[in-house]
């Protein structure tokens, strides 16, 4: 069978920068199974050339602004590889190191000034499981479905055009949501659907797809009616995820656990490096645990809350780890503050991840010290557990250290007795060898970094007297500026103030003229007896009432609209009688107060009025006006005589009464 060759692309910039206007040169270094092939000089467009026909599983640099100015342009670049193809920056994440400190940790040589030699070492490391992966995108997917053109301005046929345009959305949209459903089916991801109907069909569809775009099935295209556009959602941070070293033990980690009906999950090495954050809905405890156990083995085990909930215990025994928890409530303020360097996706990933960050900050002053005290080749991580489980840092290190000797003795193997005096001396030329060893490695460690220093201190320098150059010459233009700024300032402030009071001025006239255009023409259609016309009051309110009167006046015979004849009362519906007006129309019924005051004001309320509209002012048809007020007066008349011939009623009832009890 056929075997496909694990190929990564090293890649180091040669000359010039992504910031400068001529475009950079790069050092391409391709490893191909631990063959190695070396490209110099190449434009950046060659080598994408490149990755979209070889596929490559990583592509490492030690920056990765190498490649891009800036994160936008770098957001375009990481949208045109292939899915799949991993962009590392082996140097580390939010804190990187030197390349050439960390090649010569794992034993690879390099010239520093040769960029050849530099993209090699990028790709040998990526190789070994170094560095940390470049993630830009979330684990979610967004899919439109829309019109692939405009619908114009129509004509004859337009309907028709229309109906076969959002028809070709609504078969598409149905289309890739059978493809969603049958992806949720087999692989249980989660996707969300958002349509526009439209005449005939969608105007639109939107599907919010919670997988990496890599893992959809669906891709961008264009018809002659419909367009699907597939794209990945941006972070709000760029995420560095470390890599999985190769052809090494598991190793032990600190995981955080937010449990419901969707668990967030967070895991980070005892390095405090996030090796996992992710959230899912109604996932079940089994597969939480073979999540984690992929990435290490769990030192400890933490939730956020105080006690640990029941589920989060559970897979806490199943692991046989260490349980950890604040101790105190945790407030959402500085969860988000712990969880901002690393981003997350939603509350529950926030949840988790404090859960382990707090966990290892317990832990980081004792690692720390860990580190400080073991001895060299030691295996770090055991001493750390076993620090964890509750052991001193001593009695931690003296049983890694038996444990280690037991391993290299091999078994049943017999020697001849020592002499004491030979024991000791042996002994003490050991402790002597390791502790040159060690120093010398120290001296070393400390030179190199003496050296980064002085390159940091002169290249600080070289700032330092650019810019106090620079301020120099700002100071000076400064100087000559500020002497003519004062009188230039006084001006500008003046031209100002007159063309806000210019600019009041003219919206003054202007809303003054268009009232008058509005009565002059009200007044011409009263004159040519056309209607009569109604003053239309936004609202049944004293401020209303007082706005129309100060804008068109109010006078005795005006007929009124009320356009919004709710909530008004009596003392509002006196401010329209003692104003005299002939008549109040009414869309809907208003409160009795209120018609009671209008009735014994004399003034018709009318409903059922037929208007025509024109912005604040309206016009009814005379007849059909007076008409109205006519069987108002009626009713009011019948409504007047009938409260009489109560009230009279009412008299002769008190009369008979007084007369039965002998008052009268």
């Amino acid at each position: 069978m056929f075997m496909q060759k694990r190929i990564i692309y090293g890649i180091d910039i040669a000359r010039g920068s992504p910031r400068a206007r001529e475009l950079p040169r790069y050092a391409l270094a391709i490893l191909r199974d631990g063959e190695i092939s070396h490209f110099s000089m190449l434009r950046r467009q060659k080598i994408f050339n490149m990755i979209q026909r070889d596929r490559p599983e990583i592509i490492a640099v030690d920056n990765i602004f190498e490649l891009a100015a800036d994160r936008n342009e770098l957001l375009s670049l990481m949208e045109r590889l292939p899915d799949g193809v991993k962009l590392v920056q082996v140097t580390g994440g939010l804190h990187p190191e030197p390349l050439v400190r960390i090649a010569r940790k794992h034993g690879i040589s390099l010239d520093p000034e040769n960029p050849n030699d530099e993209a090699e070492a990028c790709a040998r490391l990526a190789d070994l499981g170094v560095g940390h992966e470049v993630s830009l995108f979330e684990d979610i997917t967004k899919i439109k479905v829309s019109r692939a053109r405009s619908l114009g301005r129509g004509g004859w046929s337009q309907n028709r055009y229309r109906r076969k345009v959002h028809g070709a959305v609504l078969q598409r949209s149905r289309e890739i949501e059978n493809i969603l459903k049958d992806l949720s089916r087999e692989k249980g991801i989660r996707f969300e659907a958002v349509n526009v109907k439209g005449f005939g069909g969608y105007v639109r569809s939107e599907f919010t797809v919670y997988a990496k775009r890599g893992e959809v099935p669906v891709h961008s295209m264009a018809s002659n009616d419909a367009q699907v556009s597939v794209r990945s959602v941006e972070r709000d941070k760029i995420r560095y995820v470390p890599l999985k070293p190769r052809s090494q033990k598991r190793k032990f980690t600190i995981v955080g656990l937010d449990p419901g009906t969707t668990v967030g999950i967070a895991i980070l090495s005892l390095d405090g490096d996030l090796l996992y954050l992710k959230s899912f809905r109604g996932i079940a405890p089994d597969e939480v645990v073979k999540i984690i156990a992929e990435y290490g083995k769990p030192a400890v085990i933490a939730s956020d809350v105080t006690p640990m909930p029941g589920s989060v215990e559970k897979i806490r025994r199943s692991f046989n780890a260490v349980p950890a928890s604040p101790g105190i409530e945790v407030s959402a303020e500085e969860k988000i503050a712990l969880g901002k360097t690393f981003g997350y996706s939603n509350d529950h990933e926030r949840d988790a991840l404090t859960a382990a960050l707090l966990t290892y900050r317990s832990y980081k002053n004792i690692f720390t010290r860990i580190e400080k005290k073991a001895p060299e080749n030691s295996d770090l991580e055991l001493i750390k557990l076993h620090v964890i489980r509750g052991e001193s840092i001593e009695s931690a290190i003296e049983k890694v250290r038996a444990a280690s000797q037991a391993r290299e003795k091999p078994a049943g193997a017999r020697t001849a007795p020592e002499k004491p005096e030979e024991k000791a001396v042996d002994e003490s030329f050991q402790r002597m060898r390791e502790t040159v060893q060690r120093q010398g490695e120290q001296i070393q460690n400390l030179q190199e970094y003496v050296e980064e220093l002085k390159q940091a201190m002169a290249a600080k320098d070289r700032k330092i007297s650019k810019l106090e150059s620079r301020l120099k010459g700002f100071k000076k233009e400064a100087y000559s500026e500020i002497r003519k700024s004062k009188e230039v300032q006084i001006r500008d402030s003046t031209i100002e103030s007159l063309k806000k009071e210019l600019s009041n001025k003219n919206k003054t006239v202007k809303e003054l003229r268009r009232r008058s255009n509005k009565l002059r023409k009200i007044q011409k259609m009263e004159i040519r007896g056309e209607g009569t016309p109604v003053k239309v009051i936004a609202a049944f309110t004293k401020e209303s009432i007082a706005e129309t009167k100060e804008k068109y006046g109010l006078k005795a015979g005006d007929v009124v609209f009320l356009e919004k004849p709710s909530g008004g009362g009596a003392a509002t519906a006196q401010i329209l009688v003692e104003a005299r007006v002939r008549a109040v129309i009414i869309p809907e019924d208003i409160s009795h107060a209120a018609e009671e005051t209008f009735f014994k004001g004399d003034v018709p309320v009318l409903r059922d009025i037929q208007l025509e509209r024109a912005d604040d002012f309206a016009m009814a048809e005379p007849e059909a006006l007076k008409a109205a007020i006519a069987t108002w007066e009626k009713e009011a008349e019948l409504k007047r005589h009938k409260a009489k011939e109560d009230k009279l009623e009412s008299l002769f009832e008190e009369y008979r009464s007084e007369r039965r009890r002998g008052l009268i």
